[in-house]
C-alpha cells in the first residue's frame, strides 16, 4: 500500500545511512536528538491527531469530503466569477510541476520561463488598465486595495489621514480595509461617488479615494470627474476595476486613475470557495518605485542578450524591512501565470468577444426582465443586473437555490444576479437547456427563441460614450498562440527555461519550499472544490467546512494552541493577523501605550514590514555570530522599553535552521515585561 512517508520522503534503507554518517550520526533517533532541544520537545501523545492514510485512503476521504459540497451556477458575482480554464493550461501549467514546484525566483538564470510568463502578466495589466506598470501580482484583490491605500498615503503630499472609500465596493475590500486601516491612523469615509456630492466629501480634505469600476451594484459610469476631484485637493485617486470588462470599457488610466487594482481570476482560474487568486497592481510612470510586490524588468545577460529579473527590489521587505513598501514577499506566481497564459491563448479578439458575450448575455436578461414588469436598477452596467422586487428578495433568492441558482441579496427589496464565462442560455447551455430555463420561471419570463448570430458590443448595456476605442495586447505573445500545439510549445519552452524540483534538488530554505506530492494536488483541480463561491449559502459548502474544522483541530493539537485562523493567505498576512491580535490584545486591557516589537537582527525582512502595518515600532535586537538571539542584548532592550513593550518576533526554528536553546528563556523575559510572543 502506498504511503506518504515512503514515496514522498524517498530516503531509506543505505541512502540514509551514508547521509546520517557524514552528519556523524549513526541514526534518525541521534540526530533529532542533537538538533532538536530537549525542553521544548512534545511528551504528549497526539490523540486527535488520525493516524496516517495511505494515498489511495487519502484520495477517497478527499472525494467523499468534496461530495458534501453543491456546486451550483455561480450568479452571485462580488468579484468572484466562474471562468473557463482551457484544457492546455491546466494540463501544461496548472498539473505540471515544471511550474508549481519552482522557486521564488531569485535567481534569474534558472528563472526565465516564469520571468517571462510574468513579465507577460504586466503587460496585460498595463494595457487592459491603461496604466504605465504593473507588478507581478498581488494576494488578492481586497489586501491589493489595502496596499494601495497604504501607497497613496506615501505619495500624495496630503496632511490628511481620511481615506473615501466608495461605498459600493465589494463587502471583501470593505472588512479589509476597516481593518488595516485603524491600526495606522487613518480613518475610512464611505462615499456614495454616484449619488452624493463628492465635492462635499472632500471638503475635509483626503489623501486618497477608492472608487469601483464597475462598482458591486454592477453600475458602469464616467468616473473622470470623481478622479478628478479627489487629485484636486491632492488626494491619489486609486479604481478597483475588472479585467474582463476592461476589454469593453474606457480605462481608469484614460480616465485619470494613479492607481489601479483588481482581481485576475476570472482570466480563468477557479473560484476555490475564494481562492487563491492574483490581484494586480498597476500605477501610473513615475510612482513605480513607490509599489508594493515584486517587479519584473528586462535587462542583459554576460553576453549581452535580453534578459529577465526581478527588479527595483530596494522597494522590497527583504532588502528596507520595516522601511519597505509592503510585507508582502511571492504572491500567487502561479495564478499570475494562469491568468497571463489565459490572455495569451484568447488574444485581444478573444478576450473582447467572451467580454461581449458576458455583457450581451446580463443585458438580455435585464431586457426580458423589464418586459415582465420588473424595475432594473442601473441602465448602464457590464456583467450584473440589479432588480427591485419589494420585500420578496430573499424568497426569489431561496427559490432560485432550490433550482440551483446562487443570486445575491443586496438588501430586503432587490436582488442581484451576475453572468460569466459559464452562462448559457437559450437552449445550448450544460444545465438543461441553459441558465434561462433555470431563471425564466424565477422571475416570470418569456422565453426567446434561440439566436445564432455572434453578439457586438452594440448588443450590450455599455454606453457608447464608456466604450473602449484604443487597441490593446498588441504585443506578439497576445496575437501568435491561439492553435493548442503552438499554445502547447510556448508553455514547453517556457517550462525549459527554468529549474525546479521536476528537474532537481534547490538547496535553498525557505517557507515556500515544499513539494506538494501528486495525490495532495490533484484534489485542487476537481469542480466540487473549485467551483465553490465563497458567498455560497452556508448548506452547500459543507464539504469546504469539514476541511477548514478538521484541518483547525488537527492543527491546534499540533501547535498546542486553543484556537486558530487559516483566514491570512500567505506568511505576511499571518504576520500580521498574529501582532493585529496582540494589538488587540494590549488594547483590551488599556495597554494603549504598549506598541514596541522587538525583532532580532537575523529575522526575515517581512517581520519588520509587519510590524509596522500592524502600528507598532520596530526595535532591532543583536545576534551572536552563530545566528543566535544575544539574550543579554534582548534583556537591555526590554529593560529600555519594557513599558512599551508590545510583542517580540522570533522565528524557530531560526532563519539559520537551528532550534535556539534559549527559546524558553527568551519567551519568559517578554513575558515578565507584559509583552506577547510571536
Amino acid at each position: 500500500m502506498s504511503n506518504f512517508r515512503n514515496r514522498h520522503i524517498g530516503t531509506a534503507g543505505e541512502a540514509q545511512s551514508v547521509m546520517l554518517g557524514s552528519l556523524g550520526y549513526s541514526s534518525l533517533d541521534e540526530l533529532m536528538d542533537a538538533a532538536v532541544p530537549t525542553a521544548i520537545r512534545q511528551e504528549s501523545f497526539l490523540s486527535r491527531i488520525p493516524a496516517a492514510a495511505s494515498e489511495r485512503e487519502t484520495l477517497a476521504e478527499l472525494r467523499a469530503i468534496a461530495n458534501e459540497n453543491t456546486v451550483g451556477r455561480n450568479m452571485i458575482g462580488l468579484g468572484y466569477y466562474d471562468s473557463i480554464m482551457p484544457s492546455v493550461i491546466k494540463r501544461n501549467i496548472f498539473e505540471n510541476p515544471s511550474w508549481y514546484t519552482a522557486y521564488t525566483p531569485y535567481q534569474p538564470e534558472i528563472s526565465q520561463g516564469r520571468l517571462e510568463a510574468l513579465i507577460t502578466f504586466q503587460t496585460m495589466v498595463c494595457d487592459l488598465t491603461g496604466m504605465g506598470t504593473a507588478n507581478a501580482g498581488m494576494l488578492d484583490e481586497a489586501s491589493a486595495a489595502a496596499e494601495a491605500m497604504l501607497m497613496a498615503r506615501r505619495v500624495s503630499g496630503s496632511e490628511s489621514n481620511i481615506f473615501l472609500v466608495d461605498a459600493d465596493v465589494f463587502p471583501q475590500t470593505r472588512a479589509v480595509l476597516e481593518t488595516r486601516a485603524e491600526p495606522i491612523g487613518v480613518t475610512l469615509n464611505f462615499v456614495d461617488f454616484a449619488a452624493d456630492d463628492v465635492a462635499g466629501a472632500l471638503n475635509d480634505g483626503a489623501f486618497g479615494a477608492l472608487i469601483q469600476y464597475p462598482d458591486s451594484s454592477g453600475r458602469i459610469r464616467d468616473i473622470s470627474a470623481d478622479i478628478a476631484a479627489v487629485k484636486g485637493v491632492g488626494g491619489v485617486a486609486v479604481v478597483a476595476s475588472d479585467l474582463l470588462a476592461l476589454n469593453l470599457l474606457t480605462s481608469p488610466g484614460s480616465q485619470g486613475a494613479e492607481i489601479v487594482i483588481g482581481s485576475s481570476q476570472r482570466f480563468g482560474v477557479p473560484l476555490g470557495f475564494g481562492g487563491p487568486h492574483s490581484a494586480f497592481f498597476a500605477v501610473a510612470e513615475g510612482l513605480e518605485r513607490q509599489m508594493p510586490g515584486r517587479l519584473i524588468g528586462v535587462s542583459r545577460d554576460a553576453d549581452g542578450r535580453p534578459a529577465y529579473r526581478l527588479t527595483l527590489q530596494a522597494r522590497e521587505q527583504h532588502i528596507r524591512r520595516d522601511k519597505a513598501t509592503s510585507n508582502i514577499c511571492t504572491a500567487q506566481v502561479l495564478l499570475a501565470v494562469l491568468a497571463a497564459m489565459y490572455a495569451v491563448y484568447h488574444g485581444p479578439a478573444g478576450l473582447r468577444q467572451i467580454a461581449i458575450d458576458v455583457a450581451e448575455k446580463a443585458n438580455r436578461f435585464a431586457r426580458r426582465a423589464k418586459a415582465a414588469g420588473h424595475h432594473v436598477v442601473h441602465t448602464d452596467f457590464f456583467d450584473t443586473v440589479q432588480i427591485r422586487v419589494p420585500g420578496k428578495a430573499k424568497a426569489l433568492a431561496s427559490t432560485a437555490h432550490a433550482a440551483g441558482l446562487l443570486l445575491h441579496v443586496a438588501d430586503n427589496d432587490t436582488i442581484q444576479i451576475s453572468f460569466d464565462e459559464l452562462s448559457t442560455g437559450f437552449a445550448t447551455g450544460i444545465l438543461a437547456g441553459g441558465d434561462d430555463v433555470l431563471i425564466d420561471p424565477i422571475f416570470g419570463l418569456t422565453p426567446e427563441a434561440a439566436s445564432n448570430t455572434v453578439a457586438t458590443v452594440s448588443d450590450t448595456a455599455v454606453p457608447k460614450a464608456l466604450r473602449r476605442s484604443d487597441d490593446i495586447l498588441t504585443h506578439p505573445v497576445f496575437n501568435t498562440h491561439h492553435s493548442e500545439t503552438s499554445m502547447m510549445r510556448f508553455l514547453k519552452r517556457l517550462a525549459d527555461k527554468d529549474f525546479a524540483l521536476d528537474r532537481g534538488m534547490i538547496p535553498l530554505g525557505s517557507c515556500t519550499m515544499k513539494l506538494n506530492a501528486a495525490t495532495e494536488m490533484e484534489a485542487v483541480t476537481w469542480r466540487e472544490f473549485g467551483g465553490v463561491h465563497p458567498f455560497a449559502p452556508t448548506a452547500d459548502v459543507g464539504g469546504y467546512l469539514l476541511l477548514i474544522s478538521q484541518l483547525e483541530e488537527w492543527l491546534t493539537e499540533l501547535t498546542g494552541y486553543d484556537t486558530i485562523s487559516l483566514q491570512p493567505n500567505a506568511g505576511s498576512q499571518g504576520e500580521l493577523a498574529g501582532l493585529l491580535a496582540i494589538r488587540g490584545y494590549h488594547l483590551s486591557r488599556g495597554d494603549n501605550h504598549r506598541d514596541t516589537c522587538l525583532i532580532p537582527s537575523s529575522a526575515h525582512g517581512t517581520n519588520a514590514a509587519s510590524a509596522v502595518l500592524a502600528g507598532m515600532k520596530v526595535v532591532v535586537v543583536s545576534c551572536r555570530d552563530n545566528g543566535d538571539v544575544d539574550i543579554d542584548d534582548l534583556r537591555a532592550k526590554i529593560a529600555e522599553h519594557g513599558n512599551n513593550l508590545a510583542a517580540l518576533m522570533v522565528t524557530y526554528p531560526s532563519t539559520h535552521g537551528v532550534y535556539e536553546h534559549g527559546i524558553r528563556e527568551i519567551t519568559a523575559a517578554v513575558h515578565d515585561a507584559g509583552g506577547q510572543v510571536y
